[in-house]
């Protein structure tokens, strides 16, 4: 296990005991709520992110086969193009290569999960990897599960402080493309949540928006919680990573982080026969079809 350096004042590198039902040894405290500042970024995500639950919890009243069918799609469309396949294993890692239309498309799918814009949301990732359960790193769970979870999240002085310059992104800023969806992100969440609501009203936005999104938020949240807390290590990658099937099956293979950390310019997660990996099936389709023609190469 890799030595985990002290940070700032607000954290505390006194043990605090072992998450439950795990080897994961607490070993630092920050100050999530109270005692510390909370910046206006902060205050902004964490009501973003109680209207979201809030409006999932009108589910049960507003159910109906077409809004449950159209929550799907977009769990499944956002989900695997938009997050997993674009923004995770294209965008941080170029594990594949795609024609510029489609890697600006299947980017496209992954602002609408409103998981933030592809600069941000591959920045994090990457200093995550670089840093991978030290101090320094983005959402390690030796701050606890909560931190880990989503804490880190209303926390916008904890990635300021760590990271400053935000320049391991110079490949996406470099284009004009990702630019301008970081300068505009915020009229693209709104403009669909209006297409959403003009389509099928208040039960669509529910489901599509609340239901979807909450539940794609706690998919991508389990990687970089339960997937450093609970599962088996195949491989001794010297961090906490760790491959966990449950969470595999709802994050369309993100869940085997082990082998992921293991070989991190893989666009294969599942190494194993029986290891679900609905993405990496998905980026073998495209190379099978047509699509290949176009120019999809991919590493393994």
């Amino acid at each position: 296990m890799r030595n985990l350096a002290s940070v700032s004042e607000d954290v505390n590198d006194s043990k605090c005991g072992k998450i439950l039902l795990s080897d994961v040894t607490i070993t630092r405290n920050r100050n999530l709520f109270m005692g510390r500042t909370w910046r206006t970024l902060d205050v902004k995500m964490g009501l973003w992110m109680i209207g979201i639950h809030l409006l999932a919890l009108f589910a049960p009243f507003t159910f109906t086969w077409g809004a449950f069918r159209a929550a799907v799609f977009t769990y499944v469309l956002c989900g695997v193009f938009g997050i997993t396949l674009s923004y995770h294993r294209n965008l941080a890692h170029h594990s594949l290569k795609l024609p510029k239309w489609l890697e600006y498309t299947f980017a496209y799918l992954g602002v609408l999960y409103m998981q933030r814009d592809p600069i941000y949301w591959v920045s994090i990732h990457r200093y995550h990897h670089q840093y991978v359960d030290s101090a320094k790193d983005t959402h390690s769970p030796t701050f606890g599960f909560w931190f880990s979870h989503m804490g880190w999240l209303f926390d916008s002085g904890y990635i300021l402080e760590k990271y400053q310059e935000r320049n391991n992104v110079e490949d996406l800023k470099s284009q004009a493309f990702y630019r301008f969806i970081k300068r505009t992100y915020v009229i693209h969440l709104v403009t669909f949540a209006t297409l959403v609501y003009l389509f099928g009203g208040f039960t669509y936005l529910v489901w599509v928006i609340g239901v979807a999104i909450t539940w794609g938020y706690h998919a991508t949240f389990l990687v970089n919680s339960a997937c450093h807390i609970w599962g088996n290590q195949a491989w001794n990658t010297g961090d906490l990573s760790k491959n966990n099937w449950w969470v595999a099956l709802v994050t369309f293979g993100e869940g085997w982080h082990n082998n992921h950390h293991a070989f991190e310019y893989s666009a294969r997660h599942g190494l194993e026969w029986w290891q679900f990996d609905f993405c990496w099936y998905t980026i073998r389709f495209l190379e099978a079809d047509n699509i290949s023609q176009a120019g999809l190469v991919f590493a393994v």
